[in-house]
């Protein structure tokens, strides 16, 4: 088993295989790096303006949060938190939250903290059917519209479950096609459209200008958990090259599972990126 200090020094020094060589020639280099603080929830929790300071020391610049106990910033309020990442070079771009009863607030939250995105981080009424994509639709196009008020973005992040199908339907190409293409956008988490059964470059071609952002993962080959990048089932580095194609403007690191801690992880996510290209 590798060391702590071993497993820190790899994260810096990857050497790709051959597998990956043909990108390093054909594109530019990762930069601009986002990371959902989800990824973090556990250090958010209980120290947010260090973590977000670590953070920054390892090279991440787009922040997305997420939904906490603590509220939609981990316990800093919308204009602190604005304030910490902007001295910190960071730029907060996004937030998960739930559309529920507390919406609004959400909203306007977004809004005074100076982010550019709002998404939706599940849908807000259950059932894998047909009938509810459709409601959800609806559900989706008055919150877009709220958002657009607001200055916002509105999205929605996938999970693996909105690829099932009923009566030969994807339930994600229902709301893909119920939603107002112009203010329904969606962010699209790579890892668990390709476990779901999706095929991310097959739905960049088939809806242009939907996917504005990405959740980049990897899965285990042995389970649907996220892993460390390189160490799954997920080509990022494939992926990677339909940033065009996709039309994708910024995308966020994700990992929800760790044999590390969650800081050592994305240490070594970060190194993995800064040896691929898009």
């Amino acid at each position: 088993m590798k060391t702590r200090r071993e497993f820190l020094k790899t994260s810096g020094g990857m050497v790709l295989g051959g597998l990956f060589l043909p990108y390093l020639t054909e594109a530019a280099k990762v930069k601009n790096v986002g990371i959902n603080l989800y990824s973090v929830r556990e250090p958010m929790l209980a120290d947010a303006k260090g973590t977000l300071e670590k953070l920054a020391k390892i090279g991440y610049k787009e922040i997305e949060s997420a939904k906490s106990v603590k509220g939609n910033y981990y316990g800093l309020q919308p204009k602190e938190i604005k304030q910490i990442t902007k001295d910190l070079g960071l730029t907060l771009r996004s937030g998960h939250v739930p559309v529920n009863a507390t919406w609004q607030k959400s909203v306007d939250e977004a809004a005074e903290a100076g982010q550019d995105y709002l998404i939706a981080a599940g849908l807000p009424s259950r059932g894998q059917t047909i009938d509810n994509y459709k409601k959800v639709a609806d559900i989706f196009n008055k919150s877009a519209e709220d958002c657009q008020k607001a200055n916002l973005i509105f999205g929605y992040h996938n999970g693996g479950s909105d690829f099932a199908q009923e009566n030969g339907q994807t339930l994600y190409d229902v709301l893909l096609d119920n939603t107002n293409p112009d203010l329904v956008k969606m962010e699209l988490d790579l890892g668990w459209a390709i476990v779901g059964g999706g095929d991310p470059v097959q739905y960049f071609e088939k809806y242009p200008g939907r996917f504005p952002l990405w959740h980049i993962k990897d899965i285990k080959k042995d389970k649907a958990e996220s892993t460390e990048f390189g160490k799954g089932r997920i080509d990022i580095a494939g992926l990677l090259q339909n940033k065009k194609k996709s039309d994708m403007k910024y995308f966020f690191v994700e990992q929800e599972e760790w044999d590390h801690s969650p800081l050592e992880s994305l240490q070594y996510n970060y190194g993995y990126l800064m040896k691929l290209s898009m």
